[in-house]
């Protein structure tokens, strides 16, 4: 089964990614945070469907821990931290899989159901929130 709360993602660090400096560029690591973040909606929640309800991102941060440079692949985890009646909190850490005590940067979003057609955040669906709770204390 899926985890919802645990999600981890790779792919590889392209070479177009790269700047001037000779590093990956500071804007695609939030893009490889979003490649990530959509690979997990997908997984879990589905198809996005305009008319109806789904996920919006109301918050990404990042820090730059160690460059990244090309060529080179990379995994991303990302781990729900926080459950609320309609947002959801993540962290995510980007490795390279060829370096993989090494963080090369840390992230942060907070995720919201949103009812796109009357543009407002509502509950998330009872059964996906349930998944993304921690399991209940006491029961091993």
């Amino acid at each position: 089964m899926l985890s919802v709360r645990h999600f981890e993602y790779a792919m590889p660090i392209r070479w177009g990614d790269m700047d001037a400096m000779g590093h990956v560029n500071n804007t695609i690591y939030f893009r490889y945070l979003e490649q990530a973040r959509i690979a997990w909606f997908d997984a879990v929640i589905g198809p996005v469907r305009p008319d109806a309800c789904g996920p919006i991102l109301a918050h990404v941060a990042c820090d730059f821990i160690k460059p990244l440079v090309y060529p080179g692949d990379i995994w991303i985890r990302q781990d729900i931290t926080r459950v609320g009646r309609s947002s959801v909190e993540m962290d995510l850490a980007i490795w390279r899989n060829d370096a993989p005590g090494d963080l090369y940067a840390r992230g942060h979003s907070v995720v919201v159901w949103m009812d796109y057609q009357a543009k407002r955040s509502v509950p998330w669906p009872d059964e996906l929130r349930a998944r993304m709770l921690p399991p209940a204390q006491g029961n091993a």
